[in-house]
């Protein structure tokens, strides 16, 4: 298990979305260790548009399938990074 996976998750019409998303990560919250969510926000405006960071700690497959669930909402786009500690 290799816990140096980042996901990066855009959210488009996040009223619409945000829901979905929400199920989809309370299902996998056991491999979420960290969850930072952005969006532009100010006394005049607030944005229909999210993006989410995750680190995950997780299977090969978890993380997959977090990520296919993600993008089989539309609006949402999501990705993954590994990063491989060297030796």
């Amino acid at each position: 298990m290799n816990c140096y996976n980042l996901m990066g998750i855009v959210i488009s019409k996040r009223c619409e979305n945000a829901v979905k998303v929400q199920e989809i990560l309370t299902k996998y919250g056991c491999i979420i260790k960290v969850r930072l969510g952005l969006h532009e926000s100010n006394d005049n405006v607030c944005s229909q548009d999210g993006f989410i960071v995750l680190q995950l700690c997780g299977s090969k497959d978890e993380i997959s399938n977090l990520c296919a669930e993600l993008n089989s909402i539309k609006g949402v786009t999501a990705d993954i990074v590994t990063i491989e500690a060297k030796e």
